[in-house]
């Protein structure tokens, strides 16, 4: 039985003081952070110690010693950034609402969650928020590193990436500050200011947490990049399988990201070789590692060098 660890879908909640809403689903939208191992840290920050070499071992000979060595280790500090989906919203929009103005905020408070959900997954992957954190583009980001496979696509700002990722306990984590809790606070009337500085009335909930990623290992996770439309620079089994050889043994990925187009070119590849000559079903799996297709990698990134 495969390995089994706490996910942001389990470990996130919210205190709320009156608003009700199901956690899972405001993560529909953002799956590759539904799928990632993830943990509580108490504050906002998260500091760990990560070896950096083995201790001596060996044989010896008899009545000879060997020499005393210990493992080498370093301390990572990591600090979680503020994930905010606060809303401000009009009370006469609110009170407008068929079902009243709890039942408008409740409906504000799910579209922004769901917002914020995707927002973190794609600072997770792509880290393109200032206020954010280092993410697997910024630890994965040159084709001479040890886990990255390039695809050799050459069409400037056409290319996307695929993500391998081993996700679990010292690999890769999402850390959720505050024991894991994005907190809502009580609804407030208060007096806004539009953008002719004239006032008006408006409903405001300040929705706040902390969150950030683990990477673990320098073999947490790999990536193939500068996948584009070019002719035969797409993504296959093949690239699938270098990328997958880059991994220590025992030590391989869980998880495979990526976005649709990927998706269809592995399917289009996988019809190619077909001896049937029909078509391939769409993949959900490669070399036995599930695929997690996901909107928050795009096919206009810059090409990766």
């Amino acid at each position: 039985m495969a390995d089994a660890y706490m996910t942001s879908a389990t470990i996130v909640n919210f205190n709320e003081s009156d608003l009700e809403f199901d956690v899972s689903d405001v993560l529909n939208d953002a799956p590759v952070l539904a799928a990632l191992s993830a943990f509580s840290v108490p504050g906002t920050q998260l500091k760990y110690m990560k070896k950096t070499a083995d201790p001596g071992t060996g044989f010896r000979q008899l009545n000879s010693g060997v020499e005393n060595t210990v493992a080498t280790y370093s301390q990572v500090s990591v600090d979680l950034a503020i994930a905010d989906g606060s809303f401000n919203i009009d009370i006469a929009a609110a009170e407008g609402y068929r079902l009243g103005p709890a039942a408008f905020i409740a409906l504000q408070m799910r579209n922004h969650m769901q917002s914020l959900m995707f927002k973190i997954e794609d600072e997770l992957i792509n880290g393109d928020n200032t206020d954010g954190f280092p993410a697997l583009a910024d630890e994965l980001d040159a084709v001479a590193d040890e886990t990255v496979i390039d695809a050799q696509g050459s069409t400037p700002d056409t290319a996307s990436s695929v993500y391998l990722i081993r996700t679990g306990m010292n690999d890769v984590q999402v850390a959720w500050g505050q024991e894991g809790v994005i907190e809502a606070k009580d609804t407030t009337i208060v007096r806004t200011a539009d953008s002719s500085s004239k006032h008006f009335p408006s409903y405001f909930t300040a929705v706040t947490g902390y969150v950030g990623l683990i990477y673990g290992s320098a073999y947490s996770a790999g990536r193939i990049c500068n996948l584009t439309e070019d002719s035969g620079k797409g993504l296959t089994d093949d690239l699938i399988s270098q990328a997958l050889s880059k991994f220590p043994a025992g030590r391989g990925p869980n998880l495979i990201a990526m976005n649709r187009r990927s998706l269809q070119q592995l399917q289009a590849s996988r019809t190619a070789t077909n001896p049937t000559g029909s078509p391939a079903p769409f993949p959900s799996s490669s070399f036995g590692i599930n695929i997690v297709v996901t909107d928050s990698i795009s096919s206009t990134e810059a090409l990766v060098s």
